[in-house]
């Protein structure tokens, strides 16, 4: 850690550019305490690792914080400074004892109370949701930054994305859903946006990359909005890989959501290509686009002819039947105030009234304009497929 106290109770923070001769002769005088637990701490001033306080073997506090790598050190010290250069008043490992909780960094904001904490290790969601409905009860807003050593890209626009990955989701004024990491190697940040999976690990994703000194607190907190744009053929070559990846797999056999298409007579390989679509907000639901998408049209649309009409109650009574059964399952996020998974539904929608397949007869009407057709051969299948994409550039 960077923060120690003296017998006295004065505040050390290694933060705050001591040279290493001040720090030596401070050492040979004065008895450092660990703010938390108040046990004995030892200055480190070694020639290999960052200046820091650490606890003796067999502290129990050790149990309470986990280690903390030269990354975790290096990022939150570097934070530390950037706040600091901007003016903002900040403590570096504040220690709250009423919440019984130490943000890496706690500073203030327009009238607000931050907890900025930089992870570097994999933490539990447990710990996640603990901490953070910790500091929200306590009237502090907590900035999770997730260290970029976390994201591995496999390729230009792809990134998989795990549990632990959203649980650092937020969302700025403007309403943009982002993830804020951070590299202390190359003191940049990246922020990760138009999260848009297609799989339950795999999204579609755009970066923005900003050097430290290029970027503001503001600009962290909220930053200016995507134009949400994706490229149709490319999203669907990645969706129908992973169709293939998934069918392969040895409990395919036992899918429930591959019985029931084939007990109403639908093959994965011949859906259209209206079914299986990229919405903004579809993080919102953790099951694959073609599986919820195909849900939909099962329930509200592959039994109606054109004239029929569907309305949003019927939409949302069928989400929420196939959310009680377990056949979608809609993501949660700790930073994220409410979510209503049915913001991607009326998107898809939407979109649907873009194709031309339904006509917006009320704001919360539409009627059947055309059936989607299924295609009854890969040939088929092309045929509409290529017709579609030339429409839908």
């Amino acid at each position: 850690m960077l923060t120690a106290q003296t017998k006295t109770g004065k505040q050390i923070s290694l933060g705050n550019g001591y040279s290493k001769e001040a720090l030596l002769s401070l050492r040979k005088t004065e008895e450092f305490k660990c703010p938390v637990c108040g046990e004995n701490v030892s200055l480190k001033l070694g020639e290999q690792r960052i200046f820091h306080f650490a606890h003796k073997k067999g502290s129990t506090c050790c149990e309470l914080y986990e280690a903390e790598s030269v990354n975790h050190i290096e990022g939150k010290l570097q934070l530390y400074h950037w706040l600091s250069m901007q003016k903002i008043p900040c403590i570096l490992e504040f220690y709250d004892r009423k919440m019984q909780q130490r943000p890496d960094i706690m500073f203030e904001h327009n009238g607000q109370r931050f907890a900025l904490e930089f992870q570097c290790s994999t933490l539990s969601e447990e710990i996640f949701w603990k901490r953070t409905k910790n500091y929200l009860e306590h009237h502090y807003t907590p900035l999770w930054i997730i260290s970029s050593h976390h994201i591995h890209q496999k390729s230009r626009h792809i990134i998989p994305f795990s549990n632990f990955h959203y649980l650092f989701l937020r969302t700025g004024i403007s309403g943009q859903l982002y993830i804020p990491c951070y590299s202390p190697e190359k003191k940049a940040f990246q922020l990760i946006s138009s999260i848009t999976p297609y799989s339950i690990k795999n999204a579609f994703a755009e970066q923005s990359f900003n050097y430290l000194d290029r970027l503001r607190l503001e600009d962290l907190l909220n930053p200016k909005p995507d134009k949400w744009k994706i490229n149709l053929l490319k999203w669907k070559e990645a969706a129908e890989n992973y169709q293939i990846s998934w069918v392969l797999h040895a409990g395919a056999v036992k899918n429930p959501f591959l019985h029931e298409i084939y007990q109403r007579n639908l093959n994965l390989f011949l859906l259209p290509a209206e079914i299986g679509l990229p919405v903004p907000h579809a993080v919102y639901i953790q099951t694959p686009p073609v599986v919820w998408q195909t849900y939909l049209f099962l329930d509200c649309l592959a039994d109606k002819n054109p004239g029929a009409l569907i309305s949003y109650q019927d939409i949302h009574y069928q989400v929420q039947k196939r959310i009680s059964k377990k056949d979608i399952t809609i993501r949660t996020f700790p930073l994220l105030e409410t979510i209503n998974p049915m913001i991607p539904v009326i998107e898809y929608f939407r979109r649907l009234i873009e194709l031309g397949v339904l006509i917006r007869k009320g704001d919360w009407i539409c009627e059947i304009n055309r059936k989607i057709k299924i295609p009854q051969s890969n040939r088929e299948k092309d045929e509409a497929k290529s017709i579609f994409y030339q429409n839908n550039k």
